[in-house]
Formats: structure tokens, C-alpha cells, sequence
């Protein structure tokens, strides 16, 4: 087993990744940019190196400088978690070269599955069914021929990364030129690679991605799917598992496809194929994430597997500790990711200082987050604040409990938060019937409309003076009249005994 693992990434997956290491007892190190200095990561970490100011191009990305800092340190392993260099295979391959342990697939690996274009070729010839598409030749002239043969709207999305970056819908063909130049720039600042490729738009379809696990002693599962439909600008915002729209019989046979993808390209450890399921509920491959998912803890809730020591120890050369018919699906697990941004104004990040949050606490509730209170979000990063995770008996009772967390959440700035946003979609009846389509977001403008951002003053008066009891550790809380109810979402109602619920305007 590893004695020390550099974790080279931020925020709640690098929080994350510290504390699985912490309970095997792993030494860590932390890596950081000027903005970062403060952050919950650096703090907790055994050690932590400064390399390099706010850009991720100029820290985060700079594989050099964080190899550098592993060999200085005497650590023997690089976890990566998600985004920046996770699906970057000459890093993997620098690192082993090194003599240092990349957690995660090998290079070879990633450069067939983590680059969509060539994993697109991989199951094309493994006869797995995909979206068409056009990945012959990065001329704009090229791919406006191979657009109109394809049919509009067409999807512009990046060769490498995930997360909705580098993507854009075109609807017709004068718009082409622009989306092409957009979703370049945006693909290498966060990627540092600008290729881009072309897949037809199918309309309406859920996402479905499903967990993936394999071994360097020729063993590979999966983990069961997650329903990941729920999207704003092509980016994930509410998961769950069980998918309410797989039965048995399709979940096997998309699982199977799954495992049979990772066997034939010689995968190790974990990942993700993600498809689209049509009306007619036939499905598509549509890429592989060469790495651990944001959403991966509603995987953890429902199976019982720790997937991020799970890595440490296949990455170790351990096998796999269990078969397929060991594992099952038990309740049901959302995921809500709460951001820093207004969802009443195109989503756009909404960046500013958090002055205080107090995590909602209670049977089956778990918060991954990278924030806390005095840190402030900027627009150098993802404005993710931390992942709320629930795990119910019933799907329904997920979303009520999920609900009842969302109104318990408290987060006190000059930042706006998709708090209120989300409870809207949760109490929607499309997503309670389990009908919300990857436009289910886009097509229900009145989900975005303003929502009541900060508390009436006795709202907000209660709330300081709560928290206030709660860092003074006081066991009688404050207590004031009834809330407005003049928002239905109204986070600040009370019933029995003391409640807190979500502030996210200015205090």
C-alpha cells in the first residue's frame, strides 16, 4: 500500500481524496494556487505545495510542477480526481515514468477511451451502437459539410474533458462557425487541448451512465447506472440511482455492454460509459470518462463501496473484492450539486465571499464539500460549493428527504446559490414521475424564474443569532415568531423545536 499520495486537484474532490487516504492511514499532500492558499484542502492535508497563481493553466495544469513537487515530497502516488489533469495521458504516462503510481487507468487506456473521438471508433468496432457523428478533420469547412450531411441540430463538443465545457448546440448551419471558435477556446483552458468533434443532437433522450470497475488481474464490473438528466448548459445538477427508467432487463444489457467495452481496450480502474436512452428506449454510447465522477458518491450510498479507496487499493495491484453477483443496488440516492450561481440569470456564476455555512444533519444525509465559511468563490473555478447526498428507502422518500435537506442548508454571503432552483425542480411532477429528459431543464423556463434569494429581516435576524448559538454551543437555540409565507420554498419556516433553512443573499 502507498505511504504517501499527492492529490492534484481542489475543492470537494480533493477534500474527498484526503480523508479516504486519512482513514487508511495514507500521509497526503496537498497542491494549491494563489487563490487556493486558504482553502479547506490545504488545511487538511499533511503538507502542501504552492504551485503557481489563480489560472488553471498556470497551476492546476502544470503537470511538470506537480510531478515535481511528488518526488520532492517522497510520495509515491497521484491521485487526480476530476477535471484538470485526470484525463491527461502523457501526465499518466509522466508519472509513471517517474516511478510514481497514477491512480487511475494507464495512458494507453486513456488516450483510446478518454478521447471521445477514438472511444467513439473503439465501440463502433466492438459493434456497440453510437451517436453519429463526424471526427475526420478539425477544418471548419470539413465539419460544416459533415454537419449538413449529419442533419441539424448537431452537438460541437470537446475531444477531451467532460463537464459540459467545450460543447454547443448548433441549430442551423450560420451558426457553426461561431459555436466551432467558442467551444475551442473553451476546451483549452480547461482541458489544454482545443480539438473538438461533431455528434448528431438526439432530442429528449435521459442520460445514463454506468459505473465502471476493473482490476489488473483481469477482473471488471460495473457498479449499476445513474440517471444523470437533469442538466444546465449540458453539465450534470441532479443525479440519482436507481434510474427510474431502466427496468432489469435493460439495465443488464447496458451493464453488460459496459463491462464488455472496459475488457476489450484493457481498462483499469475506475470510469464511467455514459449513454443516451431514446423514447424507444434503444441506446447509444456516447463517451467514457477515463476517471472518478462528481456524482460517484450516490454509487457509494446505494452499493456500499468506498470507490475512492477502492482506487487506492486497485491502483496498489489488489484485486477487485468482489464478483458481479456480489454486488446489488439497495434504496435510492440522490445527488444535488449546490453551486454559486443565479439560475434566474442564465446560470451564471455568481462569485463572492461565504461568510458562514451550517450543513443540514440527519439519517442518510451526507455533504461532500470543498467551501467553507471566510472562502470566497471566484471565477477561475467550477462554482461548485459542495454535493449534497441522500440515500432513501424509496425513491420518494429520497426526494422528500432530499427536500427536507435542501431547506435545512444554510449558507450565509454575498453569494447567490441553485439552492432555491433545485427544490422548484425537485417538486416538479415531470421529475417526480421520473420523465425529466436532458431538456427538461431548457424546456421549463419558469424553473429558472426569480426566487426570493435572501430571508425578510426577522428571517435573517433568526438565522444570525442561530448560528451564533450554534458556534457558542448553546443547547437552548433561539426561537421568533412564524416565517413569511409569502414564498412556498420559504426556507425560514418553523414548526416544532429549531429549524434552519437556506439564506444565499447578502448578509
Amino acid at each position: 500500500m502507498f505511504q504517501k499520495i499527492l492529490i492534484a486537484n481542489r475543492g470537494e474532490i480533493a477534500v474527498r481524496i484526503l480523508r479516504a487516504c486519512q482513514e487508511m492511514g495514507i500521509a497526503t499532500v496537498a497542491v494549491y494556487s494563489d487563490a487556493d492558499a486558504r482553502a479547506l484542502h490545504v488545511a487538511l492535508a499533511d503538507a502542501a505545495v504552492h504551485i503557481g497563481p489563480p489560472p488553471p493553466r498556470e497551476s492546476y495544469l502544470r503537470g511538470a510542477r506537480i510531478l515535481q513537487a511528488a518526488r520532492e515530497h517522497g510520495c509515491d502516488a497521484i491521485h487526480p480526481g476530476y477535471g484538470f489533469l485526470s484525463e491527461n495521458a502523457d501526465f499518466a504516462d509522466a508519472v509513471a515514468a517517474a516511478g510514481l503510481t497514477f491512480i487511475g487507468p494507464r495512458g494507453a487506456a486513456m488516450r483510446v477511451m478518454g478521447v471521445k473521438t477514438s472511444a467513439r471508433a473503439a465501440m463502433q468496432a466492438a459493434g456497440v451502437p453510437i451517436v453519429p457523428g463526424y471526427q475526420a478533420s478539425q477544418a471548419d469547412d470539413d465539419l460544416l459539410a459533415a454537419a449538413q450531411e449529419i442533419g441539424f441540430p448537431v452537438l460541437v463538443k470537446a475531444t477531451a474533458g467532460g463537464g459540459g465545457k467545450g460543447m454547443r448546440i448548433v441549430q442551423h448551419p450560420d451558426e457553426l462557425r461561431h459555436a466551432l471558435a467558442a467551444a475551442r477556446r473553451e476546451a483549452l483552458n480547461a482541458f489544454g487541448d482545443e480539438h473538438i468533434y461533431l455528434e448528431k443532437l438526439i432530442e429528449h433522450p435521459h442520460h445514463i451512465e454506468f459505473q465502471v470497475f476493473a482490476d489488473h488481474h483481469g477482473h471488471a464490473v460495473h457498479l449499476f447506472e445513474r440517471e444523470c438528466s437533469v442538466q444546465r448548459r449540458h453539465q450534470k445538477i441532479i443525479e440519482e440511482t436507481p434510474s427510474p427508467l431502466l427496468d432489469a432487463e435493460l439495465r443488464g444489457r447496458m451493464g453488460e455492454a459496459a463491462v464488455a467495452a472496459v475488457r476489450a481496450v484493457g481498462y483499469t480502474n475506475a470510469g464511467t460509459l455514459e449513454f443516451l436512452v431514446d423514447a424507444q428506449r434503444a441506446y447509444y454510447f456516447l463517451e467514457m470518462n477515463t476517471r472518478l465522477q462528481v456524482e460517484h458518491p450516490i454509487t457509494e450510498a446505494v452499493t456500499g463501496v468506498d470507490l475512492v479507496k477502492l482506487q487506492i487499493r486497485v491502483a496498489a495491484g489488489e484485486p477487485l473484492p468482489f464478483t458481479q453477483a456480489d454486488l446489488s443496488q439497495r434504496g435510492h440516492a440522490i445527488e444535488c450539486r449546490i453551486y454559486a450561481e443565479d439560475a434566474a440569470n442564465g446560470f451564471l456564476p455568481a462569485i463572492g465571499k461565504v461568510l458562514t455555512a451550517v450543513e443540514p444533519v440527519g439519517p442518510g444525509v451526507r455533504v461532500d464539500a470543498g467551501v467553507t465559511g471566510g472562502d470566497e468563490i471566484t471565477l477561475h473555478y467550477d462554482p461548485m460549493i459542495a454535493k449534497l447526498i441522500v440515500l432513501g428507502e424509496t425513491r420518494r422518500d429520497a426526494i422528500d428527504k432530499m427536500l427536507w435537506a435542501l431547506r435545512h442548508y444554510v449558507i450565509l454571503g454575498d453569494v447567490i446559490t441553485n439552492i432555491p432552483f433545485l427544490r422548484k425542480v425537485l417538486s416538479h411532477p415531470r421529475f417526480l414521475a421520473g420523465d425529466a429528459t436532458t431538456d427538461f431543464v431548457d424546456s421549463l423556463p419558469h424553473l429558472q424564474s426569480p426566487i426570493s434569494q435572501s430571508p425578510n429581516p426577522p428571517d435573517l435576524a433568526f438565522a444570525i443569532a442561530a448560528i451564533a448559538e450554534l458556534l457558542q454551543g448553546s443547547a437552548a437555540p433561539p426561537t421568533t415568531g412564524a416565517a413569511a409565507d409569502d414564498d412556498p420554498f420559504s426556507p425560514w419556516r418553523q414548526s416544532d423545536g429549531f429549524r434552519l433553512g437556506n439564506a444565499t443573499g447578502g448578509a
